[in-house]
């Protein structure tokens, strides 16, 4: 699968959001603000990660009708995907 610009800044993103919270850890930060930091960032790779799979999704029912085949197979992987990444 090749990832876009977009994903990749989204990624990018989360690794700044994750040096952030170790910074606050460094720093000794009240525990409530690292927890909603985490709490953040936890969501954004929980939505970078749905992304991913429904971009790839989008590709591969696209391939198996262009090929005449069924995508059933194609979606039930994909709610797999979605479900262990949960």
């Amino acid at each position: 699968m090749k990832y876009d610009d977009k994903v990749k800044n989204r990624v990018k993103r989360l690794e700044g959001q994750i040096r952030g919270v170790l910074k606050m850890m460094e720093e000794e930060k009240d525990c409530k603000a690292v927890v909603t930091q985490l709490s953040a960032a936890k969501t954004a790779l929980d939505r970078t990660s749905a992304l991913i799979v429904s971009k790839n999704l989008e590709q591969c029912i696209r391939e198996e009708h262009a090929n005449g085949e069924s995508a059933e197979a194609v979606i039930n992987e994909a709610v797999n995907l979605l479900v262990r990444s949960r």
